[in-house]
């Protein structure tokens, strides 16, 4: 069995913006982790951003809302409550990395988990190597 990973919500809207560079490569990446069941952990605010993301970015609701359906029904995604416990993890990791609350949330989740991280988010490719194992896709 693969490792488990954890998906910032950067590379999912990513993936379903085709006129965003690098769109292919993380519908591919998005595409190729299903196929093979690698297990996915994420945090469960991944689906309100995804959805806020590509309704605002295409102005299609029921794009976004579809997408997040979706995602929902992947075999292989586990949806993590931020409960108390992973928003104090979170708070320290925004603090010490200097990152926005919700990019600390995922790597949260990740450090919680002992995941990688994969994301197109440049701050946490920056800032997190020395926390969690950390990649774009």
């Amino acid at each position: 069995m693969t490792s488990p990973i954890t998906i910032d919500a950067s590379v999912f809207v990513n993936a379903f913006s085709p006129t965003e560079s690098g769109s292919d490569e993380s519908l591919e990446f998005i595409n190729a982790t299903k196929r093979k069941g690698i297990p996915i952990i994420v945090p469960v605010l991944v689906l309100p951003e995804i959805s806020a993301a590509i309704a605002r970015r295409q102005n299609n609701t029921d794009l976004a809302l579809n997408l997040v359906r979706e995602l929902r029904l992947f075999s292989n995604i586990t949806f993590v409550d931020v409960d108390e416990i992973l928003a104090h993890l979170a708070v320290e990791i925004a603090a010490t990395s200097r990152l926005r609350g919700s990019d600390a949330v995922y790597a949260a989740v990740a450090l919680r988990f002992g995941t990688e991280l994969v994301t197109l988010d440049r701050e946490q490719l920056e800032r997190l190597p020395e926390v969690i194992p950390v990649r774009a896709p």
